[in-house]
């Protein structure tokens, strides 16, 4: 078992002096090797000396994805390219993308941390691991793969797409644990079923999904569909990629691995730094990064942090559940909507499926929201009656959670497009001429 105790059970007083030694490490060696920390830090007027406590970290500005982007490709690598080993790059939608860089050193603590999640819920060298997730730039994959490999897993490359030959490689091949986002699982469920694949007939134990937000509502229809244990793991490729943080056996929040990073929670309109406890925008300043360090990167990601010790014995703090995050949040009519509070709606619904659209639309300078609905029987179209009752329900649960009205829309079995990477929900259609 892949379990480091001396580092996984360190006391808080522990945890924060190592934190601190390596956040002045990193300061100095921040201004010493890439020219952008040293123009921000020297306005800042922070060096490492100056960082005599854990809470100085205040002092140094933050780093945004708009910093990343400016430097693109390599302007915030801090060492020459014979010292990397690997290039990664985020999968953003508009612009070029976010270039990160790894030196061996990097690669190693990356599947280090990697590994430790994986280990935390259970996997160990006996267990076969099916990789859905698409290889290439994105760190999803690599991350998954180098990290099982340490743990002695045998590894199954798949990459994603080909639904039906997933499902008949996780039959055939024995896979014991998938490896995908929560909206792909749950595709590949249903295409498995489709196929005539009994879950008796698959050793699924394990999955460990990541890469988009996944409520409990949708971990357990995950469950259903295949028989196995669902746990999120959560990272970006800005800070590593996965292993930032990954949930234990008990699923009660995810551990970050704080020997490697250090997080803080802010609020997102007015940068100040919250108490422990409080909601708000995780911020990691990655404490052991060779190619690429982060200081106080701006994850936009919405969560809150415990302390307080796990029932497993891990001392770590753990991070809840991604509930949103500050660039997804809809404002609608003046309402703060996230997409996730939508999709535990959604769940608690019977007769509708886990997949779902939002339409957004504006007319008279005012912001409307659609939700579209897939049902799950198709002989529900041909009742009326009972279609009506489940729209209104919805609606109403809908309105009761949000504080606003949303059109609800309930489409055909199969309607809503399937992804194998992240799941694209909101269509935003408020800048089109109405």
């Amino acid at each position: 078992m892949f379990f480091q105790k001396d580092i996984e059970t360190m006391s808080r007083r522990e945890i924060e002096e190592l934190q601190l030694r390596r956040l002045k490490h990193l300061v100095d060696y921040c201004m010493n090797n890439v020219p952008f920390y040293n123009k921000r830090l020297t306005q800042a007027g922070v060096t490492a000396d100056k960082i005599k406590c854990l809470s100085d970290i205040q002092y140094i500005p933050y780093t945004t994805k708009a910093d990343i982007r400016d430097n693109y490709p390599y302007g915030l690598f801090a060492v020459p390219m014979k010292d990397i080993v690997r290039i990664h790059a985020s999968s953003g939608t508009t612009g070029k993308p976010t270039v990160v860089g790894y030196t061996r050193n990097d690669i190693n603590n990356w599947s280090d941390c990697v590994a430790r999640f994986c280990a935390a819920v259970g996997v160990n060298d006996n267990d076969v691991a099916q990789i859905s997730f698409g290889y290439g730039l994105f760190t999803g994959a690599l991350g998954l793969h180098y990290g099982l490999e340490k743990l002695g897993c045998a590894v199954i490359p798949i990459s994603s797409g080909n639904t039906q030959k997933q499902a008949m490689i996780l039959k055939d091949f024995g896979a014991s644990v998938l490896i995908s986002t929560p909206s792909y699982a749950m595709y590949m469920s249903e295409v498995a079923h489709d196929m005539g694949i009994s879950n008796d007939e698959l050793k699924l134990r394990i999955g460990l999904f990541g890469s988009e937000g996944c409520t409990d509502a949708l971990r357990d229809k995950i469950e259903k569909g295949f028989g196995l244990f669902a746990t999120d793991n959560y990272g970006m490729s800005e800070l590593m990629g996965p292993g930032v943080s990954g949930e234990c056996e008990y699923r009660c929040g995810l551990h970050i691995a704080e020997d490697h990073f250090l997080p803080e929670i802010i609020n997102s309109e007015t940068g100040e730094v919250l108490p422990a406890g409080e909601k708000g925008e995780l911020v990691i300043t990655t404490l052991t990064k060779e190619g690429i360090p982060m200081l106080r990167y701006r994850t936009k990601d919405i969560t809150r942090l415990h302390y307080d010790t796990c029932k497993c014995g891990r001392t770590h703090v753990r991070m809840e559940k991604v509930q949103g995050r500050s660039d997804d949040m809809l404002k609608i009519r003046g309402v703060n909507v996230f997409p996730s509070q939508i999709e535990s709606v959604l769940a608690t619904i019977d007769g509708i499926s886990p997949h779902y659209e939002l339409v957004l639309t504006r007319k008279n300078y005012t912001d409307y929201l659609e939700v579209r609905i897939e049902i799950n029987n198709t002989a529900l179209l041909e009742n009326f009656a009972d279609l009506e009752r489940l729209q209104k329900d919805a609606a109403f649960k809908l309105k009761t959670v949000l504080g606003i009205q949303a059109k609800v829309t309930l489409v055909a079995p199969r309607t809503i497009q399937r992804y194998e990477g992240k799941a694209k929900r909101i269509i935003d259609k408020r800048n089109e001429e109405e």
